[in-house]
């Protein structure tokens, strides 16, 4: 299996995916430590990848996504974004009615 069908396999088997660089217990950065608290706190149950752990998917996930940084947040398959917009979607009270949403369809 090449390395994009591998991230389009976990996209699939997780309905929330966050890319970061560590784990929600020992991030490596502060923008992945930052995401992985916004989904904690939101109550959204996600998988986390480390990136730094798989250096094929660190090497991909960009420009699977177009998006060049990390970390990086996947709803249902679908890019949503990296840590600002993780935070922002917290701070408005959207990211725990997505994960409520999810939780829903996949139930």
């Amino acid at each position: 299996m090449d390395i994009n069908e591998r991230i389009k396999a976990m996209l699939a088997e997780h309905p929330i995916v966050l890319f970061m660089k560590g784990t929600p217990q020992f991030p490596m950065c502060g923008f992945s430590s930052r995401a992985a608290r916004a989904l904690s706190d939101a109550g959204a149950p996600f998988h986390a990848v480390n990136v730094l752990a798989d250096p094929q998917v660190r090497a991909a996930l960009p420009h699977f996504a177009n998006l060049p940084t990390f970390p990086q947040m996947f709803i249902q398959g679908e890019l949503i974004g990296g840590c600002d917009v993780i935070e922002d979607l917290q701070v408005a009270g959207e990211l725990a009615r997505m994960a409520s949403d999810v939780a829903e369809t996949t139930h």
